[in-house]
């Protein structure tokens, strides 16, 4: 069964990164000092998570830890 975006943006703010302003309707931007660019998450919070997602979610994190 597929995450709920709203975990995802959970695992991204523990992980340190911060909502910015920018992204339209429901598209969100995420910002971390040691991930170069920003990472968009679109959907609403109780909507299930695509794969792409979910990846993209763990490739950042795992920048964020090198």
């Amino acid at each position: 069964m597929p995450r709920k975006i709203r975990q995802l943006i959970a695992e991204l703010e523990a992980a340190g990164f911060v909502r910015v302003d920018g992204g339209k309707g429901s598209h969100r931007k995420f910002r971390h000092t040691r991930f170069a660019g920003a990472v968009i998450l679109s959907g609403q919070d109780g909507h299930d998570a695509q794969h792409y997602q979910e990846k993209q979610i763990r490739h950042a994190i795992r920048e964020t830890n090198r």
